[in-house]
């Protein structure tokens, strides 16, 4: 077995810990953290969006560091920082520390994160890059199982303090498995005296400069394929179970369990969509995974019943890790190796911004019309509308 999977191993590991646990879990701790520490509503979402800021401020920069001083150091050191901060989380006594302690996690998980998502770039050939980087988001997948399945009835176990101690697992779990991270992580093949993996000799791309990706057509492209995807896919996850339940009747825990089917089927979709975009090239793939949101986005308007409801949470689900797994091995055939991380940080802005407007533009349109039916109709035009970028991806 060529030492290219156990990367991919090492790697869903990573995946699993920076973002499955360390970014994920926020989600499940929050209501008896909130009522802990006497937060409100306000100030649990702003230490939600300070994780976010501080994931999105360092993932430029991670790159740059995964360049200089190489993946492996920056993926081990930022695992040390998250567990720290999310250990350090379960201690806190105030809306301040929690705050300040989940920006620094945040900016720890790019930092792990990022570099790992660009590895493929140097230990796979580009026929199957897109198979290893979707591999690596079944990490995200499992940790999001885990916390859900996991925690609530671990935190039960120790009554209202159960939040603290759910940080001390996941902070302690993070650093006692960043070890194996290190012993098993490579930067590159040619530490080990083996070539990358897949058939075929090195693509031109290997020579790239930074001076030169950042001039190259395709990396701007990628980012506004990337932001198309930020702005359209959290349109959905936002207000799926609220247009089910408030809109369409749905009774909300049915409209839950619909919803839930979506984390359940995501676990295997950076997989296949990453296979596929080895099989037809990334611009059709891209295109195709587009064309899949754009239907589940209209399923329920076009048919009001029970089945669309749930195949569309399905076909969301079978689809949501689809642009981020391809991005990943988009962003390394357009730099070499070594630049694959920042190449891939530069792409992330792009989606960190569509992510940011998402949100608050459907929500004005809800307002404005006071329907959530031209929410999912502009969900469903911005994924055609990256649909159609995708064609161009290259040209």
């Amino acid at each position: 077995m060529h030492y290219a999977w156990v990367i991919v191993l090492a790697g869903t590991l990573v995946v699993f810990l920076s973002h499955g646990l360390g970014r994920m879990a926020y989600s499940v701790i929050l209501p008896p953290m909130r009522a802990g520490l006497g937060l409100s509503y306000t100030e649990a979402g702003l230490i939600g969006t300070a994780n976010f800021f501080g994931y999105l401020s360092f993932t430029v920069l991670s790159g740059l560091f995964a360049f200089k001083i190489g993946a492996r150091r920056t993926i081990f050191s930022s695992l040390l920082v998250m567990g720290a901060t999310l250990f350090l989380t379960g201690l806190s006594r105030s809306f301040r520390t929690a705050f300040l302690l989940r920006f620094a996690t945040g900016v720890a998980n790019g930092g792990a994160y990022i570099p790992t998502m660009a590895l493929p770039a140097s230990w796979f050939r580009k026929e199957k890059r897109g198979l290893a980087s979707g591999l690596l988001t079944v990490g995200t997948g499992l940790g999001l199982f885990f916390t859900g399945t996991v925690l609530p009835p671990f935190m039960d176990r120790f009554g209202e303090q159960g939040w603290r101690y759910a940080w001390f697992l996941i902070g302690g779990s993070i650093l006692l498995l960043s070890v194996p991270c290190f012993v098993l992580l490579r930067d590159r093949p040619s530490e080990l005296g083996l070539s990358p993996y897949g058939k075929g000799g090195e693509e031109a791309s290997s020579s790239v400069s930074l001076k030169g990706l950042l001039i190259k057509k395709e990396l701007w492209q990628l980012g506004i394929i990337y932001f198309m995807y930020g702005l359209s896919y959290i349109v959905y996850i936002t207000f799926y179970v609220s247009f089910l339940s408030e809109e369409l009747k749905v009774p909300f825990v049915l409209a839950g369990r619909i919803f839930g089917l979506l984390g359940l089927f995501s676990i295997g979709s950076g997989v296949f969509w990453g296979w596929l975009s080895d099989l037809l090239g990334r611009a059709r793939a891209f295109a195709l995974a587009y064309i899949s949101l754009a239907l589940s986005c209209l399923m329920p308007l076009l048919f009001p019943n029970a089945f669309a409801y749930y195949a569309s949470s399905i076909v969301f689900g079978l689809t949501l890790s689809s642009i981020p797994a391809m991005m990943a091995a988009a962003s390394s055939d357009a730099s070499s190796g070594t630049l694959a991380a920042f190449a891939l940080g530069v792409a992330t802005i792009f989606f960190g911004v569509g992510q940011t407007i998402g949100p608050g533009l459907a929500g004005y349109l809800k307002d404005v019309t006071g329907s959530f039916r031209g929410i999912f109709i502009l969900s469903s035009l911005l994924s055609l509308v990256g649909a159609k970028v995708s064609l161009r991806l290259g040209g």
